[in-house]
This record gives C-alpha cells, sequence and structure tokens, in this order.
C-alpha cells in the first residue's frame, strides 16, 4: 500500500506541485468528550422544642377606712428557668471525580498534499480539514482522536439534630394589709386655718404685761380691749387717726409670737364724733389704713352687735337696709375683704348661744348678708351671759350648735367672761364649758374678757382669774388644762 501510495505522490510531482498549509488551523481536530456528573445529597434536620411555662400568683388585699394608717406589703417573687439546648449537626460530604481521557492518533495518512497545498484522498476528493505538513510533503497530517470520560459523585449528608427544653417556673405572693382609722368629729369647716388659741385683752387700757405676769406666758392671742375701737384711733370724723396704742399692742404680739385680733372695724358704739357724716370713702379708708400698717392681723371683727343691739349712725350712708337686705353689712365685708385679703372676717354679737330669740335673729341677719355676697368667714359669739343663774351649759351648746348648723360658719368664743365671787362656781362653769369648746372641731378659738381681778369691764367685775398676785381655782385648772404655768 505505501508503494502506491509513494508512486502516485511521484506522479503528483510532474505536476509540479510541493507543501501546503490549511490557515483554518485545527479546528476540526476531531475531539471526543463524554462527561458524566452524578451529584446525590441527602439533608435530614430534625428540630425538637419543648416549651414547659408555670405560673402561679395569689394576691390578698385588706383595707379598712380609719385615719391611722398601717400598710404591710410583702412580696415573694421566685422565678427559675432552666435552659437546655443541644444541637447536632453532622455534614458528610463525600466528591469522587474520575476523568478519563484517550487520544488515539492513526499514522495512516488520509490524503497527499497537492497543488496549492490542498489534501486529497486517494479518489481525488478534497479533504479541508487537513494539513500539509513542511516535514511530510507528501502525506497529510493525521487524524488525531480523543475521548474524555469524566465521573462525578458528590454524596453530602447532613444530619442535624436541636433539642431545646425550657423550664420557667415563676411563683410571685403579694400580701397587702392597710388599716386605716379615722376617728374624726370635725365637717367640712372644721379645720381651722391655725391652732386653736385660749387668749385674753389688754389690761387697763392698753398694757399687755401687768401687775408683775408676762401676758405671753398665759395667752396666745390677744385682743385691744378699747385701742382698736374707730373712736379710740380717731376722735372726730374726718380728724388725724392717733395709731399709737394699737402700735405697741402689735408690737408685743410681734416680738412674742402670740396671735393678733382686731376690735372692731364697724359699730354702732365708740365711733368717731360726728360718726353720722361718715361715707363710704371713709369707712374704706379706715379699713385699708389699719390692715397696711398691721398686715399679720389674723382675725377681725367686721361688724359687731348689729341691731337691734347697736346700729351704726352712718348705716345708710354705706347701703342702708337695716332690717331688709342688710347691705350696708355686706357692704362693710366686702371692703373688709378687699383691704384686708389675708385675715379671718367675723360677724360678732352677744346673746346670740343665751337667749333663742337673739340666736334666730342673728342667723337671720347672717344669712341674708351671706346670700348677698358678704365673705363673712367666722361668727363671734361674745358670751357674756353665761355666769351663774343665767343661760345654762346645756341651752350655750344647743343654740352655739344651731348657729353653726344654721350658718354653715365656724365659730369664735370671742368675749368669755364668767363673773362671780364664788371660786367654786367660777371653777365649775369653766370645767363644763372650756373642754367643750376645746375639743368642739368647729369652734376655732376662744377669747376670754379679762384676767386681772378688779379690771375688767364693769358688766363682769368679778369674773377675773388672778386675785391679788394668786391663781383664782379656775384660773389653775385652765392653765393646767393647756399646759401652761398658773400665776
Amino acid at each position: 500500500m505505501r508503494g502506491l501510495l509513494l508512486l502516485f505522490a511521484m506522479l503528483w510531482l510532474t505536476l509540479g506541485t510541493i507543501g501546503c498549509t490549511d490557515e483554518t488551523g485545527p479546528a476540526g481536530d476531531g475531539s471526543d468528550a463524554d462527561t458524566d456528573t452524578d451529584s446525590d445529597s441527602d439533608s435530614d434536620s430534625d428540630t425538637d422544642s419543648d416549651s414547659d411555662s408555670d405560673s402561679d400568683s395569689d394576691s390578698d388585699s385588706d383595707s379598712d377606712s380609719d385615719t391611722d394608717t398601717d400598710s404591710d406589703t410583702d412580696t415573694d417573687s421566685d422565678t427559675d428557668t432552666d435552659t437546655d439546648s443541644d444541637t447536632d449537626s453532622d455534614t458528610d460530604t463525600d466528591t469522587d471525580t474520575d476523568t478519563d481521557t484517550d487520544t488515539d492518533s492513526d499514522s495512516d495518512c488520509p490524503g497527499l498534499c497537492v497543488a496549492q497545498g490542498e489534501c486529497r484522498n486517494l479518489n481525488g476528493t478534497y479533504l479541508p480539514d487537513y494539513t500539509c505538513p513542511a516535514e511530510t510533503p507528501i502525506c497529510c497530517d493525521a487524524v488525531a482522536t480523543t475521548d474524555s470520560d469524566t465521573d462525578t459523585d458528590t454524596d453530602t449528608d447532613t444530619d442535624s439534630d436541636t433539642d431545646t427544653d425550657t423550664d420557667t417556673d415563676t411563683d410571685t405572693d403579694t400580701d397587702t394589709d392597710t388599716d386605716t382609722d379615722t376617728d374624726s368629729d370635725s365637717d367640712s369647716d372644721g379645720d381651722a386655718p391655725h391652732p386653736f388659741f385660749v387668749g385674753n385683752i389688754t389690761t387697763g387700757g392698753n398694757g399687755v404685761d401687768t401687775s408683775g405676769l408676762t401676758y405671753s406666758d398665759y395667752w396666745d392671742q390677744i385682743t385691744p380691749e378699747n385701742a382698736g375701737k374707730w373712736g379710740s384711733v380717731q376722735s372726730t370724723a374726718g380728724g388725724t387717726r392717733n395709731w399709737s396704742g394699737l402700735d405697741s399692742i402689735y408690737a408685743y404680739t410681734q416680738s412674742h409670737n402670740i396671735m393678733f385680733k382686731q376690735h372692731v372695724f364697724v359699730w354702732g358704739s365708740q365711733q368717731p364724733n360726728n360718726s353720722g357724716a361718715i361715707q363710704e370713702a371713709e369707712v374704706k379708708s379706715w379699713m385699708s389704713e389699719f390692715c397696711t400698717r398691721y398686715p399679720d392681723t389674723k382675725i377681725i371683727d367686721v361688724v359687731n352687735e348689729p341691731p337691734p343691739h347697736t346700729t351704726p349712725a352712718y348705716a345708710n350712708n354705706i347701703g342702708g337696709g337695716t332690717n331688709g337686705d342688710w347691705a350696708w353689712i355686706t357692704n362693710s365685708f366686702k371692703w373688709a375683704r378687699e383691704a384686708c385679703p389675708n385675715a379671718i372676717l367675723v360677724f360678732n354679737d352677744y346673746n346670740t348661744i343665751e337667749w333663742t330669740n337673739d340666736n334666730q335673729h342673728f342667723i337671720d341677719i347672717t344669712k341674708t348678708a351671706l346670700s348677698n355676697g358678704a365673705p363673712i368667714d367666722a361668727i363671734g359669739c361674745q358670751a357674756h351671759d353665761l355666769d351663774p343663774g343665767m343661760a345654762s351649759t346645756q341651752t350655750m351648746k344647743t343654740l352655739i350648735t344651731k348657729i353653726h348648723n344654721d350658718t354653715g360658719l365656724p365659730v369664735y368664743i370671742t368675749e368669755y367672761d364668767i363673773s362671780t365671787s364664788d371660786d367654786n362656781a367660777q371653777l365649775n362653769i369653766y370645767k363644763d364649758q372650756i373642754p367643750f369648746f376645746i375639743e368642739t372641731p368647729w369652734i376655732h378659738g376662744l377669747t376670754i374678757w379679762g384676767w386681772i381681778y378688779g379690771q375688767t369691764w364693769s358688766l363682769a367685775s368679778e369674773s377675773g382669774l388672778v386675785r391679788n398676785g394668786s391663781s383664782r381655782p379656775a384660773m389653775t385648772y385652765l392653765m393646767d388644762l393647756l399646759g401652761r404655768p398658773a400665776p
């Protein structure tokens, strides 16, 4: 065979053809490729979660309402939380890759190179995919055969096990015991704007300390007996005002830390001379100048002893209304509030807790004035007629309670005096009445009208509590009750 090919080549050489190259190169190189890929993936995931929660809560609450408050609260809280978490994760990955590449090259001459570098087989058929290499100018390149087998096996096994156990136990026990005890006999107006006081008045005119005794050792409030009356400050309507007596008394209260009470703004007695000429402007000026001069005045008797007891000569000039709408009383309180906004304004009268007729008349006036806008803060009950043989203690309690209930106002005992030469009789009345005044929540204070025997006002000449420098039994009892020394 090879001899024939050589002979055929010699014949082609006679045609003057030598060496050809195909520029397309080895694009068709007879390559066979087989790739087998096997991938197996197994994933197993198991998750077990167990959660147990137990909660017990007990709450006991007891509440009794009184006004001593005891509160005990015990809170026990136990919380146990156990959490166990186990996670097992196994991942196995096996990858096997087998690649077999077989390349077979046959050296048989597929054809001969001819003119223009063509490669033809023995039948003269043009073989465009073959080249004519220079080193073998006669035969074309041999055919190359490549077999490639690739086998890839991947096995992935993932096993994941998660076990979580959570146990939470919470026990909370709360026991609250609240006991509140309120023992109070007071009503809406029972809370006084100041401590209960037991005071007295000046002695012998404007004297405070007297007969070698220091006033503030025994009394925690003072009322000027006469110095605060309009006629004592201003002798004639329109004239100059003389404040010297009040100045000394007020200064004493400031330096000894005792309460100052004014007596009185508007009254039908002890007014300036020619008081019938007084007009609204003068009343307002009198009140305003007083409260500017004595700003720490705690209590003021604004109107004292209304009709039928007394009537100011200037009542019609400041509103009139006697036995009608009582406008002059209403106006007096309104102007006092404007001049003295921080003081307790009192409507003061006598016989109101001793005699039934006076009691009701006074209540009627008060209610009328209140309904017309009078800013009356409290009632003043003078209490002069409680001497032995006069109004009884029970009558006093009944009538003073009626005043409070009917007007809705708290009460001050403003001019208390028990006039008798009998020490035991005076003592017994003090024992019957003084505790009632102190213990009644809507009675806010007590002023005794004089304390030095022989220097009290004329209609109660035997009411004094200290005689010849020594305490009468009623004084000793009272000081002991108040926790104060007795002369």
